[in-house]
């Protein structure tokens, strides 16, 4: 909007007319346009808008002006994640429980690419953890994994992007601050880490370290969460 005003009702960003997808962090947002190019703007204090500093911006700015191939984006707490067109991961921001999957615990202030692989399909961005899907419909996931958000059996932190278990069926994750969920091809929901307020939708309060099937509703199309959210959404 130009400023730090806060809005009690929905107001238009700007005029343009060419907004495709929107995600919002825990103090930020970002946006991609029909033309393939991606727009951050909001809080910037560990790099999360990509811009190659850490200056906060009141307005959509442009991520990498000569880049045109930006597919989905996804906004983590205080990190952004991204797939391009040519199915390539990048990740940027903060980064100190290795949720950028670049092997290291290092911030980064600009896109950068996660690995060589060309496969990736799909990204989701929790707290301080990022989970994705590859072409092949096999789930990864990686950063901070206290709570057992990772799915990987354990509570032991991930700074590469890993495999969760070997099942080829995943569709779309989405990550909250302590957890996961996930849909698959057969329609199942599926949820793991922390269950304090009930998230995972499992009866209970008892967290999962691995995805736990929901009884209920019986087929799910999409799930949703936010990074910084204990709660957790389904489109059946």
């Amino acid at each position: 909007m130009g400023d730090a005003a806060g809005r009690s009702s929905p107001t238009q960003v700007g005029t343009a007319t060419t907004w495709a997808s929107v995600t919002a962090g825990g103090s930020h947002t970002c946006a991609t346009r029909t033309d393939a190019t991606l727009w951050c703007w909001g809080d910037n204090v560990a790099s999360q808008l990509g811009l190659g500093d850490t200056t906060d911006r009141t307005s959509p700015t442009q991520v990498g002006t000569a880049t045109t191939t930006w597919a989905g984006v996804t906004a983590g707490g205080s990190h952004t994640c991204a797939t391009r067109t040519d199915a390539t991961l990048w990740c940027w921001g903060e980064n100190f429980d290795g949720q950028l999957g670049l092997g290291d615990t290092t911030t980064r202030t600009s896109p950068t690419q996660v690995g060589t692989a060309t496969t990736w399909a799909g990204v989701t961005a929790g707290g301080s953890h990022t989970c994705a899907t590859r072409t092949d419909a096999t789930l990864w996931c990686w950063g901070n994994n206290f709570d057992g958000q990772l799915g990987l059996g354990d509570t032991t932190d991930r700074t590469s992007p890993t495999q969760v278990g070997t099942a080829t069926t995943w569709a779309t994750p989405a990550a909250g601050e302590f957890h996961t969920c996930a849909t698959r091809t057969d329609a199942t929901a599926w949820c793991w880490g922390t269950n304090a307020s009930g998230q995972l939708g499992i009866g209970g309060t008892t967290g999962r370290t691995s995805p736990t099937q929901l009884s209920t509703p019986s087929a799910v199309q999409k799930v949703f969460s936010g990074p910084i959210s204990s709660a957790t959404y389904a489109i059946t």
